[in-house]
């Protein structure tokens, strides 16, 4: 029977990517729409931050700390969200996340101090961490009956709605209250989610035989264990990157402004053209899998990240860094996709939630690192900390090649 098993492997690979009849395309659609959503509310809640410091009276410091709220409620929930998705289904753990992460938008804005923010954000982050388990592990699903490497064209979604949510939060900024603000994006996540959650709890996961067995599925301990090494190796791909996503959000426009003497617009178009530069990057992602296979996409990503990254950090202009960090989004794109889309095949949904959970733990990490190293060498060096974590990635991703089991190497 392992042989057979094998057999159809091989030939399930070489047969190429499935035809998409209409309820693998209707769950596509509605997963992208949650993708979309997510980014979308998440940036929504960003952009208001100010005005609910200002509104809680929070210090710097205090602020920090609630903020942490959101990093570890993600992170908490993130390895129970696996464990709900193989008793009750990745679809219907989306549909609740999605609406958890809708109605708990509204609460910051209801707090009056610090301590309260805090709290409502480790309600808001656990619903955050909850849906990217959930729907990363209905994607994995959805990739294997596809048998095509759309992991990144989700996460693009993801951006697209991240840039959406903050574009249309600066407009609204200066009218509307942060209470009605957010009141209003969670109306419109309420929509999403009846209409998304619909599709995917009227079709079930798709069933992949082919797909590679969970480690609790393995014959052996010695295979599980092997199993479960694969994918701490994923996750540790990417802490790699998300390390580098984390802390250009927080300190790239710090660097230009406070370094490169940049002005204000200067500042916020370095952020601005790192974000786009990873759609872009996250949209061609599967057509760069299917051409490229997973290994090599991996490396090659994490070889343009730590050249972008160096340019970034230790241009003598703006202009320069701005390139520098256009590069290193492009590098950065699809590494994480691909990261959590391996971890997946490798153990399911209980995979995602340990390399979500390893991996956002970069993103926990980067930031407060970044501002250590910039008090003791100075930020520009600590930028360059970037390019060597993105630098691992890429001889982790080499050093692991041949486990990359489907499509080219």
């Amino acid at each position: 029977m392992p042989t057979l098993n094998k057999m159809r492997r091989v030939l399930t690979a070489q047969r190429g990517p499935a035809p998409a009849g209409p309820r693998l395309t209707r769950l596509r659609i509605a997963l992208t729409a949650f993708f979309a959503m997510d980014g979308f509310l998440f940036a929504g809640w960003v952009v208001r931050i100010p005005a609910i410091k200002a509104q809680t009276g929070a210090g710097a410091g205090a602020l920090g700390l609630a903020l942490l709220g959101v990093s570890a409620g993600a992170v908490a929930f993130m390895m129970i969200t696996g464990r709900l998705c193989r008793r009750f289904g990745s679809h219907a753990v989306t549909t609740a996340s999605g609406a958890a992460l809708a109605l708990s938008i509204v609460l910051p804005p209801l707090t009056h101090s610090a301590t309260a923010l805090g709290l409502v954000l480790l309600l808001f982050g656990a619903a955050y961490g909850s849906l990217n388990v959930a729907m990363n592990s209905a994607a994995v699903d959805l990739i294997g009956a596809l048998r095509r490497p759309v992991m990144p064209g989700f996460h693009a979604a993801f951006s697209l709605g991240g840039m959406l949510g903050a574009g249309l939060g600066g407009l609204l900024a200066g009218s509307l209250s942060p209470t009605v603000h957010l009141l209003l994006l969670a109306a419109i996540g309420l929509l999403v989610t009846a209409v998304a959650g619909l599709a995917l709890r009227a079709h079930p996961a798709p069933a992949v035989p082919e797909r590679l067995p969970t480690t609790k599925e393995k014959s052996g301990p010695r295979q599980g264990r092997a199993g479960r090494r694969l994918v701490l190796v994923f996750g540790l791909i990417a802490l790699c990157t998300a390390y580098g996503e984390g802390a250009m959000a927080d300190w790239g426009a710090l660097h230009l402004s406070q370094d490169l003497a940049a002005g204000p617009g200067t500042a916020a178009a370095g952020y601005a053209v790192f974000a786009l530069a990873m759609t872009i990057g996250r949209l061609s992602g599967t057509a760069l899998v299917q051409r490229f296979g997973a290994a090599r996409a991996l490396i090659a990503g994490g070889t343009t990240a730590t050249a972008g990254m160096l340019l970034g950090a230790l241009a003598p202009s703006a202009g320069a860094a701005c390139a520098g960090f256009a590069v290193a989004g492009l590098g950065l794109a699809n590494i994480f996709p691909i990261a959590i889309a391996r971890a997946g095949e490798s153990g399911g949904p209980d995979g995602v939630a340990v390399a979500s959970t390893v991996g956002y733990g970069g993103m926990l990490l980067g930031p407060p690192a970044i501002g250590f190293l910039a008090e003791a060498v100075g930020l520009p060096t600590a930028l360059t900390t970037l390019a060597l974590l993105a630098a691992v990635a890429a001889v982790i991703a080499y050093a692991t090649r041949g486990s990359h089991h489907t499509g080219r190497r």
